[in-house]
């Protein structure tokens, strides 16, 4: 399937006018999105490989993957010989490599509608020494050859309660608009939404007609986009009627002859759509919706706690119904004792996998309000999968659960009042010393970072090196970043911000009512993963002084589960850790009980005991 898929790609890539020399298969959709539907999976079908982040480029004797540290391994596994992994901070950047692998004059053909102007631009810089050119494709080419190309989702669109959202549309529309006046960009009232209308009830379409917002039909956002690049758009609503916002469209008449300029985010918005605007007339810079959604209002930051606590309670359930599974099914020591495994004469009548046992952490999920499904596919890994660091599980060929390895469970929901992200890592048997060592050192970076106090204006760039220090003590490290902001009900993974030593997170500074994850590891291949994760608001931090009447910040933990005792090597834990661990265990329980029944309690009391040094 692979040889065919790939011929059929060389032979479009030969007769299209011009015929390209290459063809860069992106893993993004038309907006850009981290996680796409089956129908955008081009990247993966074109390569085998199903990790989220990822780039495939085809010439004419050679196919290449690019791919991030989280993926390496698993790329190693997923991609065939007909294809080479390329890892990005290690080999070249794809648009480095084919500046020097492509012959001069190179024809290199994308989708503009998978790529982001940034990156477009970032590759043409790349491409002028060597005369090649960047070629739109006028359709997608997989698209061509991929006849089992899955249909489009039409999944409903839904309207956020206020009571959850915090901020009507009304203010927001009114904010973002003050924003575009500052910047002398275009402020007329009307608003567009473009959707596949099967998508939209009577309900929802009323709501966006009572807030001043225009439905339209995806497919015309192209035309629309030429239309406003030549001042022609036009609401169908009647210029007379007056806009949530206060305004008519033909109020703003003066104000448009002065405010001609587009705001268009180059890290976000598609290379088609830029490419049909007036260059001249463009604001480049990131939206403003973006640190609008960082910045948790007070009513979402109180959901997001919230949800948090029942996701925490659910996490807990799990790990005891794990715990018994385990002890009853393997005969494992357990969570608590650290003991080899009880054989047992008799054969096993039952087992657990990574996908079943997932699949009951999803359900004790599903039983708490507000809970509305899974917010990425969950990660549960036993021993060597583990060292896959986004392994996702699949019921065919996932391993069974093994008492004498570690398992690390990277999971979340969406509640209407929030989005969960935690990961815990566990053993039922018997730690060596060696696991012990790295789980404590991932548990010391993880404190330490959450611990931190640091003046306003501070970047995660500069932050990340705290949970990375106690692992560089003994020369390991692990290829991600450390920690991404977390939607509202929205997307898992969500900037501007995040705490990463990638350059990116040097952009935008760490404000108060931001959150942000706590997620060091270690990965070692073949053997096991470890990895633990928190999310944290971002609050005024609480210091004895103020240097330069700069301000402090600091974090606060929403995320509530324990961290296993019999993991630790407390040996390795100063008093300040451990009297951290103590008071945070002591607030699992207080914050928790009331979601639990008695011996689910129980075992938490247990699992929170006080550490000794």
């Amino acid at each position: 399937m692979a040889d065919e898929t790939l011929a059929a790609l060389r032979s479009l890539m030969a007769s299209h006018s011009p015929k390209l020399d290459a063809l860069v298969v992106p893993s993004e959709d038309y907006h850009q999105s981290e996680y796409v539907s089956a129908r955008d999976r081009r990247r993966e079908f074109v390569s085998g490989f199903t990790g989220s982040a990822g780039l495939a480029l085809v010439i004419a004797n050679e196919a290449l993957l690019w791919t991030d540290g989280r993926y390496f391994l698993q790329a190693e596994q997923e991609l065939s010989k007909q294809w080479k992994l390329m890892r990005m901070g290690e080999d070249p950047a794809v648009d480095i490599w084919m500046a020097d692998n492509l012959p001069t004059e190179a024809a290199i053909g994308v989708d503009p509608w998978c790529i982001s102007v940034d990156t477009a631009q970032k590759w043409e810089r790349a491409f002028a020494k060597k005369q090649q050119k960047l070629i739109q494709t006028t359709s997608n080419l997989v698209d061509q050859v991929w006849t089992s190309r899955p249909p489009a989702e039409i999944n409903p669109v839904i309207v956020h309660p206020l009571e959850f959202a915090g901020r009507s549309v009304e203010d927001k529309l009114k904010d973002l608009r003050e924003k575009l006046v500052q910047e002398k960009a275009l402020t007329f009232a009307a608003a567009f939404f473009y959707v596949d209308k099967r998508k939209i009830s009577s309900e929802v379409s009323s709501y966006m007609e009572k807030n001043g917002i225009e439905v339209r039909d995806y497919g015309v956002v192209s035309s629309d986009t030429a239309l406003l690049a030549s001042d022609q758009l036009a609401s169908t609503n009647s210029a007379k009627e007056t806009g949530k916002t206060g305004t008519t469209v033909s109020d703003n008449s003066v104000e448009e002859s002065r405010n001609d300029l587009i705001w268009v985010d180059p890290g976000t918005c598609c290379f088609a759509l830029y490419s049909k605007l007036n260059q001249d007339k463009l604001f480049l810079q990131s939206s403003p919706l973006a640190l609008a959604k960082a910045i948790k209002n007070p009513v979402e930051l109180e959901g997001l706690k919230n949800a948090h606590i029942r996701d925490g309670a659910a996490v807990v359930q799990y790990l005891v119904w794990l715990d018994n599974q385990m002890q009853e099914i393997y005969g494992a020591a357990g969570y608590f004792v650290d003991g080899e495994v009880n054989k047992k004469d008799q054969p096993r009548t039952a087992k657990l996998t990574e996908v079943s046992v997932s699949d009951k952490l999803e359900g004790f999920r599903a039983s708490k309000e507000h809970f509305r499904g899974l917010s990425f596919p969950t990660i549960s890994s036993v021993g060597p999968n583990g060292a896959i660091i986004h392994y996702c599980p699949e019921a065919e060929t996932c391993a069974e659960l093994d008492p004498n390895s570690m398992y690390l469970f990277d999971s979340g929901a969406q509640y209407l009042d929030g989005t969960t992200d935690i990961t815990r890592t566990v053993h039922f048997g018997k730690p060596t010393s060696h696991e012990k060592a790295c789980y404590t050192a991932v548990l010391k970076g993880h404190i330490g970072l959450g611990n931190a106090r640091f003046p306003t204006g501070t970047t995660g760039h500069i932050l990340d090196v705290l949970a990375r220090l106690p692992l560089w003590k003994y020369g390991l490290d692990y290829r991600h970043g450390t920690g991404h902001g977390i939607g509202s009900y929205l997307n898992v993974h969500e900037g501007p911000h995040q705490i990463s030593f990638r350059p990116a997170a040097r952009n935008v500074a760490l404000q108060p009512s931001m959150t942000v994850t706590d997620e060091p590891g270690y990965y070692e291949d073949g053997n096991f993963g470890i990895r633990l994760e928190n999310v944290l608001i971002v609050k005024e931090g609480d210091t004895q002084f103020n240097f330069g009447d700069r301000g402090y910040l600091s974090f606060e933990h929403i995320t509530w589960a324990p961290y296993q005792k019999k993991l630790m090597d407390v040996s390795l834990l100063v008093p300040e850790e451990i009297e951290w661990l103590n008071n945070y265990h002591s607030k699992c329980r207080e914050i928790l009980a009331p979601h639990l029944n008695a011996s689910e309690v129980e075992w938490l009391k247990k699992a929170t005991e006080p550490i000794r040094a």
